[in-house]
């Protein structure tokens, strides 16, 4: 397969306290997940997040949320508006669908002279 790529589509700085230190100042961040192929470029759906605390580094998870941590995620998780699933080929997609419309034609062109036979 691809590379996949987690593209951050929100991020904010909230002034909740850290569960760990107890510090003012947390980072949340909305990613989206893309896949990058040879002959694709893929957006997804996948929408995920991260809290983190500016002072000691360390990640939030869901189990040490306070009240008010899970009060804001949520406010800003509706405000996380992720780009649209798509599908779009490169171009080397389209290079080797030129060259397998040529070669079939080619190929009809040879059989309706009469040099391949079948």
């Amino acid at each position: 397969m691809g590379k996949e790529k987690l593209e951050v589509i929100k991020e904010a700085d909230i002034t909740n306290n850290c569960p760990e230190c107890f510090n003012p100042g947390l980072k949340l961040t909305f990613y989206q997940k893309h896949t990058y192929g040879k002959l694709f470029h893929r957006t997804t759906g996948d929408v995920s997040h991260e809290i983190k605390c500016n002072k000691c580094s360390s990640s939030i998870y869901p189990v040490n949320w306070t009240e008010d941590i899970e009060r804001v995620f949520e406010y800003y998780q509706k405000m996380a508006t992720p780009t649209p699933t798509s599908l779009k080929f490169t171009s080397l997609f389209y290079g080797l669908l030129l060259l397998l419309a040529v070669l079939i034609g080619v190929g009809i062109y040879l059989y309706s002279e009469g040099i391949i036979q079948f």
